[in-house]
């Protein structure tokens, strides 16, 4: 299959930009075979779907990647500022992609410019946060080879972690998965 898109591609269609999500070809009986691309608004996230056929002459946007500072939460919306132009940008929700609760003031990100405006925020795949606050053992759920407690973490996130976890362990927490990715050694002071 010799698609013209790939996954993470930014592309124009109808005026629009888009993120290619997904895309898988589709056989129905003797028919060509049908590719289906899965789109994700650069704007607002809300998901498409569209044939190859549909899309053509696929027109990719040109884009950079930037570091910016993330600086504070103002109403919906998350103020970064460009370490280079000390310019600041909103990014809304559509743009962090579930990412708030891994944001830390002061920490920088890469962050996707298109147009001159931000379309998406890189978060890294694993994250460091201390456990704020962790459920007596008595709450456990699991197998007996692995059982795992409710933990609250700094950001005011609640993940399953194993029973060792104390309060005020520095953890590795998968940004995607929202899951326990490892205990993180501290460094002595």
């Amino acid at each position: 299959m010799n698609v013209p898109v790939r996954r993470g591609m930014l592309i124009r269609h109808r005026g629009r930009l888009y993120f290619v999500a997904d895309f898988n070809e589709r056989h129905s009986g003797k028919q060509k075979p049908t590719v289906h691309v899965q789109l994700r608004d650069a704007r607002d996230a809300h998901q498409v779907e569209r044939t190859l056929d549909d899309l053509l002459p696929i027109e990719e946007v040109e884009h950079s990647v930037r570091n910016m500072q993330y600086l504070y939460p103002r109403g919906r919306s998350f103020v970064f500022m460009d370490s280079q132009t000390f310019e600041e940008h909103e990014l809304g929700e559509a743009q962090l992609h579930g990412g708030e609760p891994f944001l830390t003031e002061g920490a920088e990100y890469r962050v996707m410019l298109a147009e001159g405006r931000p379309v998406s925020l890189d978060l890294p795949e694993i994250v460091n946060l201390h456990v704020k606050l962790t459920a007596p053992p008595e709450r456990s759920v699991g197998t007996a080879a692995n059982v795992l407690k409710e933990a609250t973490l700094e950001n005011g996130l609640v993940i399953r972690v194993p029973l060792f976890i104390k309060a005020g362990d520095l953890i590795r927490v998968d940004t995607r998965s929202r899951s326990y990715a490892g205990k993180e050694k501290e460094e002595k002071r």
